[in-house]
């Protein structure tokens, strides 16, 4: 551009704003990726690719006393979008926009926000910072100020959207606020259904218990008593391993490398990572670790090791009570054990005499195709610890299922105020009765299970440098990096680019996949190609291209635009 023409150019801005009254401009978010803005009589409007072009083109366009108000996305009204509406420049500046890569942390936005009359929220940096105890970990790697969730999608206090791959760490198997088993919830609370009863018999119990039976255990000709723990994982662990050693009157329970089983003490002994048991400040007592399935290699079979130790009165092994495993191990970085040492382990506490207990807290409930994550190995437990996604609707619950012959408690003799949420009990029985009735649901998670795997190998194939392996079964998946300081840039990249996913492993170094079982492809794709942009914007130090965006768009845009998300007066009904 000439200098002549520069300056003309400058005049012609200079005189715009002159003659253009200072006031109000709003800018909204209608669609991911796509915001607009306009102004009281719905002229300029306009729809930019990034939120940088459209404040770039409100400060070019209007007066610099204009105040700029971010509101809750909201479709463009027809008025608004119109052609005819939009005044010269606005079209110009549509037309010149270029894509720019912004960072979209909430922490930057500008003070001048629409106030959220529905909330009253204080300002995010300052009563968690002051209040909250520094033991918050999620919190720290994803700085959103969450609101309303639905699905896979939440959403911040300022309306932005992201889609979560990490679904309360495997608790929303189901999805935020899923509508089936909101209804439930709504009704039950509505007719003044008991909500607290310790163990007392309710309603909602039974109805619990018959739908747990008749869709899960009986299929399956599984013969379980299920006993109603304190409402966490780490309950229905200590509750497995305090039953074991009663019934067998031995103390030992071997656990596995890169297990992870809790965080109170008797879970923490299982537990293999040095940072949670760093706090226990007392010596972790009553377990043995062994190594997990391919720990020492993938030609080394672990339970080699194991068989031998429990053979030689010399070992210095306490012959065991019990042997808890993970069939994946979720926190331990996605190891999945193979079929054949799941069979075998089972052989040799057969043999050993000694109690096998399957943790299916994170793997269970569907997340790798089907509803408990040790059928498909054709192994049957003592015992099964459940929790996190069996209410359904990421209510506090867990259960400890296990045979009769070994429910020898005493009344009383492991109790807790919080073993009966009435709640929790209609959500899960809704849960079963809708999606676990027939085999459509599960042959549903296998299909998505397989699209995710291509997914991740395409990444595989495009950093064979980075990514060392993808683990995992179904649709709970991790992707291990070769460089933990490189995970942690993508999924902190992916964050702002509105994508939550969580890092596992014994440094931190894989990327996990636990998105609802019940996503919708388009969602599955969106956010994969999010994670995608993710690695090349941190791998070759580069934003995506135009094309690179577009290309992703296409892929997810029709199916997009039918995910009826949120649909309160005054926001878009799509993600």
């Amino acid at each position: 551009m000439t200098v002549a023409k520069a300056k003309g150019k400058s005049a012609q801005a200079a005189i715009h704003k002159k003659t253009t009254k200072a006031g109000t401009v709003y800018l909204y978010e209608p669609k991911p990726f796509v915001w607009a803005i306009r102004d009281d009589s719905n002229t300029h409007g306009g729809l930019f690719q990034t939120k940088l072009d459209a404040y770039r083109f409100v400060r070019s366009e209007f007066p610099a006393r204009t105040k700029v108000i971010h509101i809750p996305s909201t479709p463009i009204s027809r008025e608004a979008s119109s052609t005819q509406t939009r005044s010269a420049q606005s079209r110009t500046a549509i037309a010149k926009r270029q894509c720019h890569r912004i960072q979209r942390d909430p922490t930057m936005r500008r003070s001048a926000m629409k106030k959220d009359l529905k909330t009253t929220c204080q300002p995010h940096a300052d009563i968690f910072e002051q209040k909250e105890s520094s033991v918050q970990s999620y919190a720290r790697s994803f700085p959103l100020l969450c609101n309303q969730a639905r699905g896979a999608v939440i959403c911040d206090k300022d309306g932005r959207k992201y889609l979560d791959f990490l679904a309360g760490a495997g608790s929303l198997n189901y999805g935020h606020n899923n509508p089936v088993l909101k209804e439930a919830l709504v009704e039950y609370i509505s007719s003044d259904g008991i909500t607290h009863s310790l163990d007392l018999h309710t309603c909602a119990k039974e109805k619990f218990l018959h739908s747990f039976n008749d869709a899960i255990l009986g299929p399956l000709q599984l013969d379980y008593k299920i006993q109603f723990t304190g409402p966490t994982g780490t309950n229905a662990v200590e509750a497995a391993i305090k039953i074991a050693r009663k019934v067998t009157g031995r103390s030992t329970v071997i656990s596995f490398t890169n297990g992870f089983h809790g965080v109170s003490l008797g879970s923490l002994a299982l537990t293999g990572n040095s940072h949670f048991r760093g706090a226990a400040g007392l010596p972790l007592q009553g377990a043995v670790a062994m190594p997990y399935d391919k720990y020492l290699g993938p030609e080394t079979d672990t339970l080699d090791y194991m068989e031998t130790m429990l053979n030689d009165p010399a070992s210095g092994l306490d012959h065991p009570a019990a042997v808890i495993v993970e069939t994946v191990q979720g926190e331990g970085g996605l190891n999945a054990a193979s079929f054949d040492w799941l069979r075998r382990l089972q052989a040799i506490c057969n043999r050993q005499e000694i109690l096998l207990i399957v943790d299916d807290i994170q793997a269970g409930c569907g997340r790798t195709g089907e509803f408990f994550s040790f059928t498909a190995a054709g192994i049957t437990p003592d015992m099964v610890t459940m929790s996190k996604s069996i209410s359904g609707f990421g209510l506090p619950m867990a259960v400890l299922l296990m045979k009769p012959e070994h429910d020898q408690w005493k009344p009383g003799e492991h109790n807790g105020t919080f073993r009966g949420n009435n709640h929790a009990f209609v959500t899960a029985a809704a849960a079963l009765d809708h999606y676990w009735r027939t085999e459509d649901f599960a042959k549903a998670i296998v299909k998505k299970g397989e699209l995710l795997e291509s997914r991740l190998q395409e990444i595989f194939k495009l950093y064979p440098d980075e990514v060392v392996e993808i683990r995992g079964r179904g649709m709970m998946r991790g992707l291990r990096c070769k460089n933990p300081e490189r995970a942690a840039a993508i999924t902190a990249q992916a964050f702002k680019d509105g994508a939550i996913f969580e890092r596992s492993g014994s440094h931190d170094e894989v990327i996990k996949f636990l998105m609802p079982l019940t996503i919708e492809t388009a969602q599955l794709n969106q956010g994969l190609d999010i994670l995608q942009q993710a690695f090349d914007t941190v791998i070759n130090d580069k934003p995506c291209s135009r094309d690179a965006r577009r290309s992703a768009s296409r892929r997810t845009t029709g199916a997009v635009a039918e995910s009826k998300v949120f649909a309160h007066p005054g926001q878009a009904e799509v993600i």
